[in-house]
C-alpha cells in the first residue's frame, strides 16, 4: 500500500483495508453511521445501499476476494468536516481470476462514522474506463 498518513483518518482507512482482507462485515459496518449512504459505480450504472442492512447485503461480495492489494495513488483530507478522498489502484484475486481495478472513492464523515461513500470506479477489471 502506498504512503498513508498517520492521522485519525489514515488510521481509519488502514483499519477498513484490514477488515476487507478480514472478511470482518460486522467490524465494516461498525465503521458507517447507522443512516449511512453508499453510492456504488461498480456496476457503470449508480447503485445506492442506504443503512446498515444493505450495506451488510453489499458488502458480501468481499466474502469472493481471496487476496487484496491495494496501491494508493492519491490522498486528501480534511478535518472540518471530516472528509477523505483517495485514489487506489487494486489487483485482487476472484473466483474468475486476478482482477485489476482503479477507485476514486470519498467519505464524508459524522461523529467518527461514515455517512456517506462514494465508492467509485475509474477503471473496471475489463480495462475499460469509466
Amino acid at each position: 500500500m502506498g504512503q498513508v498518513p498517520d492521522t485519525p483518518l489514515g488510521r481509519m482507512y488502514k483499519e477498513h483495508i484490514q477488515l476487507i482482507l478480514d472478511k470482518n462485515i460486522d467490524g465494516l459496518l461498525n465503521q458507517y453511521a447507522e443512516d449511512a449512504v453508499l453510492i456504488s459505480s461498480f456496476e457503470k450504472k449508480p447503485l445506492y445501499f442506504r443503512g446498515h442492512k444493505e450495506l451488510k447485503e453489499h458488502f458480501q461480495g468481499i466474502l469472493g476476494i481471496k487476496g487484496l492489494e491495494v496501491d494508493l495513488a492519491f490522498w486528501a483530507e480534511t478535518e472540518d468536516p471530516q472528509t477523505l478522498m483517495i485514489v487506489e489502484a487494486i489487483t485482487m484475486q476472484t473466483d474468475d481470476g486476478e482482477a485489476k481495478m482503479r477507485f476514486a472513492d470519498s467519505w464524508v464523515l459524522r461523529d467518527g462514522k461514515i455517512a456517506i461513500h462514494f465508492a467509485g470506479m475509474t477503471q473496471y477489471p475489463d480495462g475499460t474506463v469509466a
